[in-house]
């Protein structure tokens, strides 16, 4: 049987301490894939730069709004209404605001 301690672990908020193991293993996960993700973001942000300048160099506009409306559907599709917020985010990250 675990121990249950009598507060809650600061850190974590578990009331036991096999809890509060699992809990800080898993937020160390999250950060991971936090960094990946800002990672993948930062990465996505310099390719969606190359596009919008040869976009421009090549007399067409900044900003593709079909583009835009497929990237949308396709976060909305995957991750629901949230997803399409998300895609907002991202877009707006890429390729300022319009």
């Amino acid at each position: 049987m675990t121990a249950i301690t009598t507060e809650p672990t600061e850190k974590t908020g578990a009331r036991t301490a096999e809890a509060a193991e699992l809990i800080s293993d898993a937020r160390e996960r999250i950060d991971a894939l936090d960094d990946r993700i800002i990672g993948l973001v930062q990465e996505r942000m310099a390719v969606s730069a190359v596009i919008q300048k040869e976009r421009i160099a090549s007399g067409g506009r900044r900003v593709n709004l079909s583009r835009e409306m497929e990237i949308l559907a396709t976060y909305r599709d995957a991750l629901g209404r949230p997803g399409t917020a998300l895609a907002m985010t991202l877009l707006e990250l890429c390729r300022g605001k319009i």
